[in-house]
């Protein structure tokens, strides 16, 4: 396959207005960093607790959407999006672009392209951090014309349906390799639909297996032959992982759950490493009979394969969406999160869960607010703080990409 034509990285848009100058401004201010009350007499500048790297109808995007974050060694944070030119929708002239903070989220470099495939969709942002400091970002890309449904009920030839890319920063997002392409180690022949991600991957630290880059994704599988099914039913979606030993230069694929039985649809997965090693994965059923809307499983063997399938988790009550976990360190104690919106029949009410039983069970813990709210990812930025980088706004949950600085104490 042919490697899309890519635009050099650090690429500065200029601002356009999405329904008028006046909407903009004022989405930028409802969303503008706040401060936290911090007394002056303690000779510490103060920090904030929110700011707005990406606001839709800025920047030469009509929106933004699927956001992604890490920290570097530095701490040095890199939140990334898809920047969608003609619209929100998930087909299209969509960029993966990025933004960078040095002072932990309360302010934001420039806009840089990150991997731009020209009139063609380039996004689901899924990056890690490898041990040696270098930043590893994987992508998928289809053809701009292309849609899911379409990929999905196979109409749509290989050049132009879903492929993966890697990329590399060895100087904390500053500047990119070009995208190599990955995807005959990375896709089954059987598969349609694709997705890295979308959010963050982790990178082991425990065990055998330890410095391994594990990717979550998605895919859809073909319906079998003879049948009457498009391919576009729920019951086609499943998951995978992707898993790295050479710090990202090569690629296996590791456990695949795509029983299309239609009790447990899996989808965009998120994932995190528990204190004992294993591997805690967290999934959006999408339209399954199952009950509720998320499912979750573990790995013990560092994602290659799955102790059981993927079961319902339904302590954890939302709409269908992504969602992000991530088990925090720096105490014996220290909870596994769960960010996603609360409210069970729309994206709205980003709300932060704990469990204390390692992903068995799971309860609400601090809702960041009551507004409209998408699709989110989590990082810690020191011992006492976590950071949250989500889809929200005043009247829909695509106005801004906003960061939320917490402190773990809030969430005991």
């Amino acid at each position: 396959m042919s490697t899309p034509k890519t635009t050099p990285t650090r690429v500065l848009r200029p601002a356009v207005a999405l329904g008028g100058a006046a909407l903009v401004a004022t989405l930028a201010a409802a969303n503008a960093p706040s401060v936290a009350a911090e007394p002056a007499s303690t000779g510490r500048p103060a920090r904030c607790t929110s700011s707005v790297p990406f606001t839709s109808g800025t920047e030469g995007y009509t929106g933004f959407r699927i956001p992604a974050v890490v920290a570097t060694r530095s701490g040095t944070l890199l939140a990334f999006a898809e920047g969608r030119q003609s619209g929100l929708g998930d087909a299209g002239n969509i960029d993966t672009v990025l933004k960078r903070s040095t002072d932990g989220g309360c302010t934001w470099g420039p806009l840089q392209v990150v991997h731009d495939s020209g009139a063609n969709t380039s996004g689901n942002p899924a990056p890690v951090v490898t041990a040696t400091g270098r930043v590893v970002l994987l992508t998928t890309y289809n053809g701009g014309t292309a849609t899911e449904s379409a990929i999905m009920r196979g109409e749509v030839p290989p050049e132009q349906s879903r492929r993966v890319f890697v990329q590399y920063s060895d100087d904390e997002g500053a500047t990119w390799t070009a995208p190599r392409e990955i995807t005959d180690s990375a896709k089954a022949a059987n598969w349609r639909w694709y997705a890295t991600g979308p959010g963050h991957a982790v990178r082991l630290t425990r065990g055998p297996h330890r410095g391994r880059l594990v990717v979550p994704a998605n895919h859809s599988i073909a319906p079998p032959a003879g049948s009457p099914d498009l391919g576009t039913e729920a019951r086609y979606y499943g998951g995978h992982s992707l898993y790295s030993d050479d710090d990202g230069q090569t690629w296996r694929i590791g456990y695949v759950d795509d029983n299309p039985d239609g009790v447990v649809n899996v989808n965009e997965t998120t994932l995190t490493e528990l204190p004992d090693g294993r591997l805690y994965l967290n999934t959006r059923e999408h339209n399954g009979s199952a009950p509720g809307n998320r499912a979750d499983a573990y790995s013990v063997d560092g994602g290659q394969n799955l102790q059981l399938p993927f079961r319902p988790q339904a302590t954890i009550v939302g709409p269908v969406v992504q969602g992000s976990v991530l088990q925090l360190g720096g105490a014996p104690d220290a909870p596994l999160l769960y960010s996603g919106p609360a409210d069970p029949a729309a994206r709205a009410a980003l709300t932060l869960r704990v469990s204390t039983d390692e992903g068995a069970t799971w309860r609400p813990s601090l809702a960041l607010s009551g507004l409209p709210a998408g699709y989110s990812d989590l990082v810690q930025l020191d011992r006492d703080t976590v950071g949250v980088l989500y889809e929200t706004g005043n009247f829909g949950p695509y106005e801004t990409i906003t960061f939320r600085r917490v402190p773990v104490r809030d969430l005991r």
